[in-house]
């Protein structure tokens, strides 16, 4: 399953916020065994998330969107999102009937718009907040707020799928450079993914579907590089 992320706000522009949004939902999805293919940020426009949104949903299976929901003069994610479609914004029975069910909500001074989405999605209610999120078509969209937008993606985490990958990671303080021969081999004698990561040394990261093949190549490698002290990550799905 080939997935995009679209995070939208100024703020992550100018950098003012960091995206923790895009890397949470990066690991999330990588975990469940989706593909992420991009990741793409844009301004509070309706316009561009809406050419945006677009693009993306006729490229991937599926779009994550999150930022830009709620009631201020900025969060026209939604509006965006319903142009993508050629659809209308209009109230929804889901979202008024979530609200007045719902003790810590009247829905009578909810601000306007809270409980329109765009017309035939379908909604995804708000755990930790109050603007509603919603499924259109292929495109998830929930809200920027961390908390509000991780719970939201616990309700629809099982739509997404795919052949889940196992990890191993090897810690070593050769220069990278000098490495590309053994991953080299390493990819032909294993069929692994391979990919390194200079900082502190270089970080070793060996994937494959099958746990037992991804050890057991880390292994190999381990066996022919200066490594860390004691540096291993157990292996992950």
């Amino acid at each position: 399953m080939d997935v995009a992320v679209l995070t939208v706000g100024d703020e992550l522009l100018s950098g003012d916020t960091t995206n923790t949004n895009a890397a949470w939902l990066g690991r999330q999805l990588t975990e469940r065994g989706a593909t992420v293919r991009r990741s793409v940020v844009v301004p509070d426009e309706v316009d561009v998330i809406a050419e945006t949104v677009g693009d993306l949903s006729d490229a991937h299976d599926a779009v994550v969107v999150t930022g830009g929901l709620g009631p201020t003069h900025d969060d026209v994610t939604m509006e965006g999102v319903a142009a993508a479609f050629d659809r209308e914004m209009v109230e929804h029975p889901d979202a008024v009937t979530w609200f007045q069910e719902h003790d810590s909500y009247d829905h009578q001074k909810l601000t306007e718009g809270t409980t329109h989405l765009p017309r035939g999605a379908r909604m995804i209610p708000n755990d930790e907040g109050v603007a509603p999120g919603a499924v259109v078509e292929n495109v998830y969209v929930l809200p920027g707020v961390p908390a509000e937008m991780e719970a939201m993606f616990e309700r629809v985490a099982a739509e997404f799928g795919g052949t889940r990958t196992y990890t191993e990671v090897v810690y070593t303080d050769e220069p990278e450079s000098a490495l590309l021969e053994r991953f080299e081999e390493l990819r032909e004698r294993f069929d692994v993914g391979v990919g390194s990561y200079p900082g502190n040394g270089v970080r070793v990261k060996i994937q494959h579907e099958d746990a037992a093949r991804a050890e057991e190549a880390a292994e190999w490698l381990r066996e022919r590089v200066e490594l860390q002290d004691e540096c291993r990550e157990p292996a992950q799905r």
